[in-house]
């Protein structure tokens, strides 16, 4: 077995089985099989998907700048399943605001995304992810050509989003979401620097 196949056959699966655990011990805990969810288990649900999907949205934009530091092309084979799993947890995250905590009131669904702003920003973000989770089929990405890569680079943008929604909603103890604004800049800081160098004459762009 080679290792596009060991990537397909093994690793894959392995590594979706890791990322959807996350969501099977929320649904173990909301049924008391696996554990609890306090006092508010609205609010211990909301806060557990929100917080897996920027873990996913760093982990996804870690593959690029990761595979050029080690030379591990094989890296960019994860990363269309990392992207969706980050779509799959803000959409879970947004139902359970929808559903659970707003009850699909339609008043108070519009008066939150218009007076309250870190909702209007998780919103955007999960507009423009399930954008991005929408074009990621195969048979699209081909038809779009070029202008599935310029989409796809709104994983900064949702990134971006996603903190800022964070560190609005938490307002005093900021410790966590500004952790994720580090790491973001991280990122974002080695992707400029990238860029930069790529400019340079007689360097080639690699491939992403």
């Amino acid at each position: 077995m080679n290792t596009l196949q060991q990537i397909r056959f093994v690793w894959k699966p392995i590594i979706f089985l890791i990322c959807l655990l996350p969501a099977v011990l929320v649904v173990g805990d909301a049924f008391g099989i696996t554990g609890g969810l306090g006092a508010n288990p609205i609010e211990a649900i909301l806060d557990r998907f929100g917080n897996w999907a920027l873990r996913f949205i760093m982990i996804a934009l870690a593959v690029t700048p990761l595979r050029r530091m080690t030379g591990w092309n094989w890296l960019s084979r994860f990363r269309r399943m990392l992207g969706l799993f980050t779509f799959f947890y803000a959409f879970m995250h947004f139902v359970t605001w929808f559903v659970l905590d707003r009850e699909m009131r339609v008043d108070d669904i519009i008066e939150d995304l218009t007076e309250r702003p870190f909702i209007t920003l998780g919103f955007i973000a999960v507009l423009l992810l399930t954008a991005m989770a929408v074009t990621s089929v195969t048979a699209i990405r081909r038809r779009m050509g070029r202008n599935w890569q310029k989409l796809h680079y709104a994983a900064y943008a949702v990134g971006f989003l996603g903190v800022w929604h964070y560190w609005w909603q938490v307002k005093k103890d900021v410790a966590e979401p500004a952790l994720y604004a580090a790491i973001l800049t991280v990122l974002l800081g080695a992707r400029v620097v990238n860029h930069w160098r790529n400019k340079k004459p007689g360097r080639h762009r690699p491939s992403r």
